[in-house]
């Protein structure tokens, strides 16, 4: 047996260090995920990215939805959670073009196609009430927004009696 320098002396060492930056990374990555999932209620990665923005009376909510119609999206305000849903299905069939009238109706014979069913399904817990009977939404060239005063506290004092 040799008393010289093994290779693996160092490894312990290195270990060590790697164990503790890689422990310092998880705690900041779970801090992010915490301080997002208080307001998100999506469910895994979802391919549909929306802002909600404070305008100090109003709640503003962006969705990027490009592609989808007004007749295919669908957003429900449930107590303090704002549900946005979306569905587009293809427009054609794969069919051959037989007629050339009916290029522009029908698609011919796909060399390629990628566009396929797409839906969406986002929740947002919002921060503070809203009155539900003034939201409003509009959607203009693939973009949701929809506003959201927030309830206004009515001032009154209420007495509340003791028994």
């Amino acid at each position: 047996m040799s008393n010289g320098p093994s290779p693996f002396d160092g490894l312990e060492n290195l270990f060590d260090r790697l164990s503790r930056h890689f422990g310092t990374a998880a705690r900041s990555w779970e801090s992010e995920f915490d301080a997002r999932s208080q307001l998100d209620l999506a469910m895994g990665e979802s391919a549909t990215r929306l802002d909600l923005a404070d305008h100090g009376d109003t709640f503003v909510v962006t969705v990027d939805v490009p592609g989808f119609e007004s007749d295919d999206l669908e957003s429900r305000l449930r107590g303090d959670t704002l549900e946005i849903r979306g569905e587009r299905e293809r427009a054609f069939e794969t069919d051959d073009v037989t007629d050339a009238d009916d290029a522009y109706e029908s698609p011919g014979t796909y060399i390629r196609r990628e566009r396929e069913t797409q839906s969406f399904s986002r929740q947002v817990q919002l921060p503070d009430p809203v009155d539900a009977d003034a939201v409003t939404a509009s959607l203009n060239n693939g973009i949701l927004t929809i506003w959201l005063p927030k309830h206004e506290p009515s001032g009154e004092t209420h007495v509340i009696d003791l028994e």
